[in-house]
């Protein structure tokens, strides 16, 4: 299946239909009056995210979207029909972007997650509805309202947790087949990854991590060397990114730490926030004797800037283990980050609080003295004897 990560794609939501203009005729109803049902109301275009979709080749031959109409109003009271709605599916991690603006208007980042593209037009108004006293008779209706009309831009960015960059030939496509199930082309040659692969790690204690391998940079990639960089939209999302070295580039006059800076450079140039997140270096190829060589020398340049550099081999599965124990310590660290906590605020006891008229008419039966028991009595005896 070709991988699509970005396509243009015009929609346009249904017209609403017209009111209708009708009277009633019917055998002994004389002057019956105005009968124009309402027209109905246009479809709208939805977007759905789907978990089982992983590219938008469907769009790429689909450039055009466009939902059902409403029915028009009809005689008798009848009003037209509703246009059925444009129902479409894309991948998990879409990006809806507005084509004239570049403005984003949607991120469907989670399954399941809707977004309307566009709204359908209402339907107009039959004669009915402007039938008065003194205008028994309307001979207009409403015609209905068009339905909403965008051009947009879909762009796909994969959501994993960890992404390998580096040089290409640098080793990421063996390391992610290696860790996973995925199977990406490996060969020894440059640019042998053309398109981004996903890979589901299965760590210990039944914990998990999914890595992104995207095709390797080069100098210059942010001017159109190479592949580019539009494949870096593929990891902006991820928690950490695995930068792997290779060390046997020595072999071809290449510095490693050079290689190193250069990359951080691309990084840099399409996007501040991608680059300072946070990277675990990886020295590759170790298994090589001029690889080996240079791993010392590596590392003592980078322990100058406070980095370390694991040592690792793709081939052999040399050092594979610590490499994945630094990854799921960032992974799964930023996963379980408490949430931030309130401040919190000193409870207060409530009081209630008497209407003005209660507690006026309290004050005063305050005011009064309690008559005694005993003077009631007299009173009572003599309210109760006989005359």
């Amino acid at each position: 299946m070709k991988f699509v990560d970005q396509v243009r794609v015009e929609m346009k939501a249904g017209d609403g239909g017209n009111g209708a203009v009708a009277f009633r005729r019917e055998k002994y109803v004389d002057k019956g009056g105005p009968s124009g049902g309402d027209g109905g109301k246009g479809g709208s275009i939805y977007l759905h995210a789907d978990s089982q979709l992983t590219t938008l080749l469907d769009y790429r031959f689909n450039q055009h979207q466009r939902a059902q109409n409403g029915g028009h109003g009809l005689g008798s009271d009848c009003n037209g029909k509703d246009g059925e709605d444009l129902h479409l599916k894309v991948p998990v991690g879409t990006l809806v972007l507005d084509d004239e603006t570049g403005e984003q208007l949607a991120d469907l980042s989670e399954a399941e997650q809707t977004f309307v593209v566009c709204k359908g037009g209402q339907g107009g108004l039959g004669n009915i509805n402007f039938a008065t006293s003194t205008r028994q008779t309307p001979r207009f209706a409403q015609d209905g309202k068009p339905g909403e009309k965008k051009t947009i831009t879909l762009e796909l960015k994969l959501l994993a947790d960890v992404g390998l960059i580096g040089f290409p030939n640098a080793g990421k496509s063996t390391l992610i087949s290696r860790i996973s199930r995925a199977r990406p082309k490996v060969a020894d040659y440059p640019f042998t990854t053309l398109v981004p692969n996903l890979g589901v790690v299965q760590y210990k204690d039944r914990l998990s991590f999914v890595v992104a391998d995207i095709p390797g940079l080069v100098e210059g990639a942010s001017d159109g060397v190479g592949l580019g960089h539009q494949f870096l939209r593929h990891v902006e999302r991820c928690r950490v990114l695995v930068h792997l070295v290779d060390l046997s580039a020595v072999t071809e006059g290449r510095v490693p730490l050079a290689d190193f800076d250069v990359i951080n450079e691309e990084l840099e140039k399409y996007s501040p926030t991608l680059a300072s997140k946070p990277q675990i270096v990886v020295a590759n190829k170790v298994d090589l004797p001029h690889a080996r060589e240079a791993l010392a020398g590596f590392q003592k340049s980078l322990a100058r800037r406070k980095l370390t550099a694991l040592p690792l081999s793709g081939a052999t599965g040399e050092g594979l283990g610590p490499v994945l124990d630094a990854v799921a310590k960032v992974v799964f660290a930023q996963k379980s980050a408490p949430a931030p906590r309130l401040k919190s605020r000193a409870k207060v006891k409530p009081q209630l609080i008497a209407e003005p008229a209660v507690a006026a008419k309290r004050a005063m039966g305050s005011k009064r003295k309690p008559s005694s028991s005993k003077a009631r009595r007299p009173a009572a005896k003599a309210r109760g004897a006989r005359p």
